[in-house]
């Protein structure tokens, strides 16, 4: 997820101990492996690329472990790119195909997934946040195939025992406007357009400084807010922030009426009939990794820890913050069935939604959008299972 306590990464004291024995590592050109033969499973290898290759949005974590899930044992490490390649799973089973799943934010200059796909067109898959990919729809249109998440994790949040009787934003944002306390957010971010056109938040107490650094919000001693994600920054500022060290209360924006599908897994528009075969085959697999996931995380952490620790860009990710986000995923339906019933549902209704708050924003800051954008411009469910559910 971009700008995910990016500093407080680096601020965090001690390093990971961990006893990982999930896969080992090698150079980028032990991907050259031959790829298993799927031993009476599906067989993706007719149909889909030698490597199914998919762009994430930042450096591994837990929101990211449907896609880990799919890495069969042994995988290579390429820890100059920031890539983890192995066998593609489904059921236990080799596929046939690799996938290899590479690292964001800093890995990419912390580019756009979307400009990053459309500048290397080996990727097939990437993740794509619905205002984002609506903010670049004309010179990058992408759509997305599988929502893994039907709740976005990104939150405000605050000291309770400074503001006792806000329980929402909207409350919040009445109490700092007598405090002088400000919501700190990063630059550009769409949501606090949102939340201030709608009344939720007043622009006096909104400031885009935030960069990911816990130091303003802990000096300020409970006056002032901040963005960060509902599946991490709980834990950390009260486990793994010595000077802070106490609970916090927050509000998903989601729950605000922002509806977005955060990191939908998403193509180049212009390729879905190349894809369309392989989309069949493969979606399905991306919905099973996300139950697999879900319902025994251990292993597949015990991976993204390890990768943490061998891609060593100053990114800390802790036993602890892993646990908590599976938890809280679930806890906060961020990891749900759509409203049909299965996992990985997008609606139009939804994304209409997003069309009519986003236009007036993005149409003031001359975004490029794609003229005439509608919902189904921006995504399917062709490719999905219907029965494979959380």
């Amino acid at each position: 997820m971009p700008s995910k306590a990016a500093t407080i990464a680096t601020s965090l004291v001690g390093v990971l101990a961990l006893g990982l024995s999930a896969c080992t590592s090698g150079s980028a050109g032990d991907s050259s492996a031959a790829t298993a033969a799927p031993a009476g499973g599906l067989n993706l290898a007719d149909v889909c690329p030698a490597t199914v290759v998919v762009q994430t949005d930042w450096n591994p974590e837990a929101e990211h472990g449907h896609l880990y899930e799919l890495v069969g044992p042994n995988p290579t490490i390429d820890t100059t790119k920031k890539a983890v390649t192995g066998d593609l799973m489904a059921a236990g089973k080799p596929t046939g195909v690799k996938i290899e799943v590479r690292a964001g934010g800093p890995a990419i200059a912390h580019q756009l997934v979307a400009t990053t796909m459309y500048t290397d067109k080996d990727i097939m898959l990437g993740y794509v946040t619905t205002d984002v990919g609506m903010r670049n729809s004309g010179k990058f249109p992408m759509k997305a195939v599988f929502a893994e998440a039907e709740k976005s994790p990104m939150m405000i949040f605050w000291d309770p025992a400074t503001y006792p009787e806000a329980t929402d934003l909207k409350g919040l944002g009445k109490a700092m406007a007598d405090t002088g306390g400000v919501v700190r957010y990063p630059l550009n971010a769409t949501y606090m357009e949102y939340l201030t056109s709608a009344g939720i938040l007043p622009e006096q107490v909104i400031d885009s400084s935030y960069k990911g650094d816990p130091a303003p919000f802990v000096a300020a001693k409970g006056k002032d807010a901040q963005q960060g994600f509902a599946t991490s920054e709980p834990y950390i500022y009260q486990n793994e922030i010595a000077a802070w060290g106490k609970p916090v209360a927050y509000q998903l924006i989601h729950d605000t009426g922002y509806p977005i599908y955060p990191q939908a897994m998403s193509i180049r528009s212009g390729e879905e009939d190349s894809y369309r075969d392989c989309l069949k085959k493969l979606v399905p697999v991306l919905q099973q990794g996300t139950v697999d996931y879900m319902t025994d995380a251990q292993s597949t952490n015990e991976l993204i820890l390890q990768l943490v620790k061998e891609y060593n860009n100053g990114w800390v990710y802790t036993q602890g913050v892993a646990d908590f986000a599976v938890e809280q995923m679930t806890a906060l339906g961020v990891m749900a069935n759509g409203p049909s019933g299965y996992v990985g549902e997008m609606t139009a209704e939804r994304m209409q939604r997003i069309i009519d708050i986003e236009t007036p924003i993005f149409t003031e800051q001359n975004a490029d959008i794609k003229p005439g954008l509608v919902p189904a411009d921006m995504f399917t469910n062709e490719y999905m299972d219907k029965s494979i559910k959380l």
